[in-house]
């Protein structure tokens, strides 16, 4: 196995090369608004790191947010489109799971990194922007208790009332959030990591579409002016 990892559904631009055993390389940049320019850069950075080419890798995974569009569809399309290219399996991973993962094990790396990890319930929440998160309640490293969802901290106070929490969304509002903690960003090298352990245990993933969960920013303007050929 070579399983290649993206993930471009927060500020976080991030790349990682896992074997079956162990994360080989890894990269992360944290760029809101260059993904499109810094993927394709890092991850053939990643592979330059190991000394193969493209052809070698055997899987893909990718983080399907949630997350705002125009980050989001980045690595969705990257990562389809080495998919297609190869010939390979691309699967899909909610990137707030890769997160927990890294929380809850103690490392980007996923088990055995370096760190003791959260020990019990916890939630993780990212930067939705428009003064909300996207966030999801964790058991534990690998078990998520809730649906992903995105709403304004102070809607949710009293559900995440009493859990430590864990990333940018979670240190942006420390008064719904008062224990929270790292990792800040997503890390491919949990996802990888993640990925592994769900494909050696023959577990469904998510098909690789995102996860928006809102509408896009972007909109179509309302009564425009519908120009037609004479």
């Amino acid at each position: 196995m070579l399983l290649l990892a993206v993930d471009t559904a927060t500020p976080a631009v991030t790349v990682a090369l896992h074997d079956g055993e162990s994360v080989l390389a890894a990269e992360s940049q944290v760029d809101a608004r260059r993904h499109g320019e810094l993927l394709l850069p890092a991850v053939d950075r990643v592979l330059a790191a190991v000394g193969v080419k493209p052809a070698a890798v055997t899987d893909l995974v990718v983080g399907i947010g949630p997350g705002p569009y125009t980050g989001l569809r980045v690595g969705l399309t990257t990562a389809l489109t080495f998919g297609s290219a190869l010939g390979v399996p691309v699967r899909g991973l909610c990137t707030l799971d890769g997160l927990a993962y890294a929380a809850g094990t103690g490392g980007a790396g996923g088990a055995g990194a370096s760190g003791a990890g959260i020990d019990g319930p916890f939630v993780v929440a990212t930067d939705a922007r428009r003064k909300e998160v996207y966030w999801a309640l964790y058991a534990d490293a690998r078990t998520r208790l809730t649906d992903p969802a995105v709403d304004r901290p102070a809607d949710i106070a009293e559900r995440v009332a009493g859990r430590p929490a864990v990333g940018a969304g979670a240190l942006l509002y420390p008064d719904t959030f008062p224990d929270a903690r790292g990792p800040e960003h997503q890390s491919a090298a949990a996802l990888a990591s993640l990925a592994v352990e769900r494909i050696a245990a023959g577990a469904e993933f998510p098909p690789a579409l995102p996860l928006y969960l809102r509408r896009p920013d972007a909109q179509v303007p309302k009564n425009y002016k519908v120009v037609t050929p004479k």
